[in-house]
């Protein structure tokens, strides 16, 4: 949350290469996803907001940044498809808007922009279909790597899907699991395991295992990055989303012996939070006794007027300063 979008070499703070292999009876495949960044130079400082407000930095070399970072992955991977899963409206929509304007300027990237939540929804994973009829002639000439047994390469990756999304964590994941699923078919029935006819998704054992592991990926990268697991892991695990907790489930045990999971670290925002929170919280239960006196006592009106006051200036102090009560990294000046 603290490095976002790129640096003025074109690298980006967050840019995973996954591999998906294949193995059977001696032939092996392999395909290539990338997920990064959006490639421009942006921000998003954490503070007590739901969603923290998104900057965009207007710098003269942004122009220059995003062709860097494309032109490096060229040389690396061959032709790209840039898909772009983040949301048309809000500070999300003028991000993306932003970064459209400077793709446009790349004659040799495809762009496609998908707005996921708006087609998708929180569940409708199927409706990535529609994405995939808009590239799927690009995506299947790309390609795939096969050598056969004796060592000899049948095919080649020609180019590379490159998927974003704001985090590159949970939208990001299950698209690249959908593609991941569309090429892993192509791969079984040019080997001879599934007919022209089959897919993966018709034989409920192997596709668990294959839902496992990108689910499993997906929790490994959003643990590295966000320190948490993938929060649409149960999408690309089970085809839906669960609402299961940790606590409901059993994977969490509540045992005094345990130390708290809920036990703050940090020293900063242990010493400042409860101390705000707690004249919160007692601001609004004596402007709530108050209010309910001032029927009987005239002077409670003024009382619950001051009281009112005060908690909402006190409110508006925490909001206005809520960076200060988020534990967050010190020795790195953001731009």
């Amino acid at each position: 949350m603290w490095r976002r979008g790129a640096n003025l070499e074109g690298d980006t703070a967050n840019f995973i290469e996954t591999e998906q292999l294949l193995e059977f009876e001696g032939f092996r495949c392999s395909s290539l996803q990338i997920r990064g960044s959006i490639p421009l130079l942006w921000e998003q400082i954490v503070d007590l907001s739901y969603k923290p407000r998104l900057r965009i930095i207007n710098h003269e070399q942004t122009p220059q940044i995003v062709e860097r970072h494309f032109n490096d992955l060229f040389q690396r991977y061959g032709e790209i498809i840039a898909l772009d899963l983040t949301d048309k409206h809000g500070d999300e929509g003028q991000l993306s808007a932003s970064y459209a304007a400077e793709m446009q300027k790349l004659p040799n990237v495809r762009y496609v922009s998908f707005d996921f939540h708006h087609v998708c929804g929180s569940s409708n994973f199927d409706n990535l279909q529609i994405l995939y009829d808009q590239i799927s002639e690009e995506y299947e000439k790309q390609g795939y790597f096969l050598i056969d047994t004796d060592g000899r390469i049948l095919e080649e990756q020609k180019g590379i899907i490159r998927s974003n999304c704001i985090d590159c964590l949970d939208r990001t994941n299950v698209t690249q699991n959908y593609f991941a699923q569309k090429t892993l078919n192509i791969q079984l029935q040019r080997l001879g395991v599934y007919t022209s006819n089959e897919t993966i998704s018709m034989f409920p054992e192997d596709y668990l295992k294959f839902r496992t592991l990108w689910a499993e990926q997906g929790d490994e990268i959003s643990l590295e990055y966000a320190g948490t697991h993938a929060l649409k892991g149960d999408l690309v695990r089970y085809g839906k989303q669960t609402d299961a907790l940790d606590l409901v489930s059993g994977r969490y045990t509540v045992s005094k012996s345990n130390p708290s999971p809920f036990q703050l670290n940090s020293f900063e925002s242990f010493s400042y939070l409860p101390v705000a929170s707690a004249l919160v919280i007692g601001g609004l239960t004596l402007t709530t006794f108050s209010i309910q006196q001032a029927g009987r006592n005239a002077q409670h009106y003024v009382t619950s007027f001051v009281l009112a006051g005060m908690t909402a200036g006190v409110m508006a102090l925490v909001r206005t300063n809520g960076r200060q009560f988020c534990s967050r990294p010190r020795l790195c000046r953001l731009l």
